[in-house]
């Protein structure tokens, strides 16, 4: 059963790609790892085997992206709001059919899932705290965030998972989350994302709320050779004391009508120099096997 899983996933994955589909180019929460959106079908457990705490709910977290209000709890912000710009599209052949949050979720790492020194998590509030955060410019949202409004492609599905390098108390962290679109929606979330790479180049700002923090700038990186088309960027952060310097790294990866991305980040100033490859690649592969 579960090879026909991975097969039907597969199978309407990439049916763009067979049909003309266009060729190219982590944040991690700190609050807890979940499936995303209400229509993700994973699980809510918390923790990790061989580890005390899961990659959101460790003292700290991400040790930037973490703020709270004066009662110490986890602190919301508005959401964010979709960005007027629309993006056109070559012609992708046949619309292909989004997978369902079940498929997405067999696809995606199961809680406490080990993959070289991270261990997987899911989210207890449901995707990582800096789905909540907002860019100025607003064009530059979907390097903040492709979560909901980032822009105007809605994702159909959605799973978010979380995961800590276990060998490291305050070590490096990778949000992963996968996304399904209706129509050719994952390959116009490339193109934005694209768009806003150019825009702001030489930075911009993040708003958390009650903070504000400063990207110096946006770097393409290298992108994985997977899927129809994948980006990838390495950003410089200031931290909101404006003291000092962090860097993270994105990497969006399409086929067909999904999206996999990579945000990775660390809770001190080094530089990890992109997204561990053994992640990427641990999660394409589940994504072809679903299951």
């Amino acid at each position: 059963m579960a090879a026909v899983v991975g097969t039907v996933l597969v199978a309407t994955c990439t049916a763009a790609c067979d049909a003309g589909g266009a060729q190219s180019d982590v944040r991690s929460g700190s609050g807890g790892g979940s499936s995303g959106s209400a229509s993700d079908g994973g699980g809510g457990g918390r923790g990790a085997p061989g580890d005390a705490t899961s990659a959101a709910d460790r003292p700290g977290g991400d040790g930037r992206r973490v703020e709270t209000d004066q009662k110490g709890g986890p602190r919301a912000t508005p959401t964010v709001p979709a960005p007027a710009t629309a993006f056109s599209l070559p012609a992708l052949g046949p619309v292909p059919t989004p997978p369902t949050a079940a498929r997405l979720t067999a696809a995606s790492f199961t809680d406490g899932e080990r993959i070289g020194s991270y261990i997987a998590s899911v989210y207890a509030l449901g995707a990582p705290l800096g789905e909540r955060y907002s860019a100025d410019p607003e064009g530059c949202q979907p390097l903040v965030s492709l979560a909901r409004g980032a822009t105007p492609h809605t994702p159909v599905a959605e799973v978010n998972r979380g995961l800590a390098d276990a060998e490291e108390t305050y070590g490096s962290t990778v949000a992963v989350q996968l996304r399904s679109y209706a129509a050719h929606g994952a390959a116009g979330v490339l193109g934005a994302l694209r768009a806003a790479g150019r825009q702001c180049a030489d930075g911009f700002t993040e708003d958390r709320g009650l903070v504000r923090a400063r990207y110096l700038s946006v770097e393409t990186a290298d992108a994985p050779g997977l899927g129809d088309e994948a980006a990838a960027y390495r950003f410089t952060i200031l931290d909101v004391q404006g003291k000092a310097k962090f860097y993270e790294y994105l990497t969006v990866v399409r086929i067909g009508a999904c999206t996999l991305s990579f945000r990775a980040e660390t809770t001190d100033g080094e530089d990890i120099g992109g997204v561990p490859d053994e992640i990427v690649r641990a999660q394409w592969e589940k994504f072809h096997a679903a299951g």
